[in-house]
């Protein structure tokens, strides 16, 4: 059927929609298997206790930090390579990719060095107590340095979904998660390593994770394979003359990797989306040190009542990578009705999927946040703030998937705009008011309602026409 997309051929209703849950059910299971891994990585860090759960919690906005800085800088490149194979440019999107490969791993390689910098200090920054100050600082020192392989790892993850193929980087995230399993077992108890090593197992599966997904997007796929030509330049660059290098050198492909162009294409669409991370993700980190008085069971329970909420809007971000690749192959294909349509459907489908959701975590709050601790204030705080989310699903997921649907269009300016004023004036502002008031049921409400907002702010944005007039596409 994505054939019958980039040749321009009509694709009915129910096509339309098979197509969507083809490529969102895959993506969805992915979604889930690194929601588990959040799941076994918080229980078994729970288990050790409270003091070293909220070792985490309180370093774990900023951990969300650097992850969204990894995704938004590839999203750039895997934006083009939708595009490219919906107009059936494989070449193109080969080239792109490989690009992209090389610029992403030098950004990585920045942040992994900004992130052993700042370490010891960032948790009396956020305003962490002593007992807790240097689990979390051990914590984020190892994350930041498994970053390149995690860069890796979601690069070539969102290059493969942007060509089309779901089904290799939902088994590998499947995958990803027994191996954190392993991993975390092996290193937090047998290792005694405590909170360092759930950096550590988690870091170990991203390598496996990271190291499968670029041997199997440069030698495996279709549109993506590199193989004939991936290491020709650096063997260029040591001299090394070989049949290949020769014909590569006369045609002139070695001196086009960094291609300008295609560079400038991808900041015109990351820096919106590097920009609203700091911003947005900054606004987690005020939060955080919003949070961070009210005590350590309160930590753990807003730490833990995210990570449980994940299962909610796992249909979300699935439906959001699905929609990405058919609204980018769409109009990559120059079928802007087809964009429009496979908006509707997916945004409808994954804000659906999260409103039934929504009412399972409702009903089931206390059992939800009992996998995760044994703390009854924690227990209890937390099925509270899990249930003010409840109420914020559906719209929530219409906030996810249209956004999903602007970047695949390589609109990612108004979004991030959106995004920001969102998350500062309303969601911080409403938890100035309200935490003093209710504690951390306060910021739970004002998140609520800042999602709420959102949603409804997307769906205009998707309906009107503005976010499919993008430069990117009006070629």
């Amino acid at each position: 059927m994505l054939g019958k997309l980039r040749s321009g051929e009509n694709l009915t209703a129910g096509q339309q929609f098979k197509l969507t849950m083809i490529l969102a059910v895959p993506a969805i299971l992915a979604q889930l298997s690194m929601c588990l891994m959040s799941y076994i990585d918080a229980s078994m860090v729970g288990r050790l206790g409270s003091a070293q759960a909220a070792a985490v919690g309180l370093v774990s906005s900023t951990t969300w930090i650097f992850g969204s800085l990894c995704y938004a800088s590839g999203s750039g490149f895997s934006v083009q390579i939708a595009h490219r194979c919906g107009a059936g440019d494989f070449t193109g999107a080969r080239k792109i990719f490989r690009q992209g490969l090389f610029t992403v791993l030098g950004y990585s390689l920045l942040l992994t060095l900004l992130g052993g910098c700042i370490s010891g200090a960032l948790p009396h920054w956020l305003g962490g107590g002593e007992d807790i100050c240097q689990d979390a600082s051990a914590y984020f020192l190892v994350y930041s340095l498994f970053l390149p392989v995690f860069q890796i790892a979601v690069y070539c993850e969102s290059a493969l979904i942007a060509s089309g193929n779901m089904k290799v980087p939902s088994i590998t995230s499947m995958v990803m998660c027994v191996l954190d399993v392993g991993f975390n077992y092996l290193f937090i108890y047998v290792l005694c390593q405590g909170v360092r090593g759930a950096a550590i197992g988690t870091g170990l599966a991203e390598l496996c994770a990271g190291a499968f997904l670029l041997v199997y997007a440069s030698t495996r796929s279709h549109e993506l394979k590199l193989a004939d030509s991936f290491f020709q330049p650096v063997r260029r660059f040591l001299g090394i003359k070989t049949p290949a290098v020769e014909r590569l050198s006369a045609s002139g492909i070695a001196r086009k990797i960094h291609d300008g162009t295609v560079l400038k294409q991808s900041l015109s669409i990351s820096w919106p989306l590097w920009l609203q991370n700091l911003i947005t993700r900054g606004a987690y980190v005020a939060a955080t040190v919003l949070v961070a008085p009210l005590g350590t069971v309160a930590i753990a329970a807003n730490s833990f009542a995210i990570i449980a909420e994940g299962f909610c809007y796992l249909p979300g971000y699935g439906m959001q990578d699905a929609a990405t690749t058919l609204v980018g192959q769409s109009l990559g294909a120059r079928r802007k009705d087809l964009a429009r349509r496979f908006a509707f459907i997916s945004i409808l489908s994954g804000a659906s999927m999260m409103l039934v959701l929504a009412v399972f975590m409702w009903i089931f709050a206390p059992q939800i946040m009992g996998l995760l601790s044994p703390d009854p204030e924690v227990i209890a705080l937390g099925a509270k703030c899990l249930r003010i989310e409840a109420w914020a699903e559906f719209f929530f997921g219409v906030g996810i998937v249209g956004y999903g649907c602007c970047v695949g269009a390589g609109d990612s300016l108004v979004p991030s705009i959106i995004s920001t004023v969102s998350m500062w004036v309303v969601r911080i502002g409403l938890a100035l008011v309200l935490i003093p008031r209710f504690g951390l049921e306060g910021y739970w409400y004002a998140m609520a309602i800042e999602l709420s907002l959102k949603g409804i702010v997307f769906a205009f944005r998707v309906k009107g026409e503005k976010w499919m007039k993008t430069k990117l596409t009006a070629k």
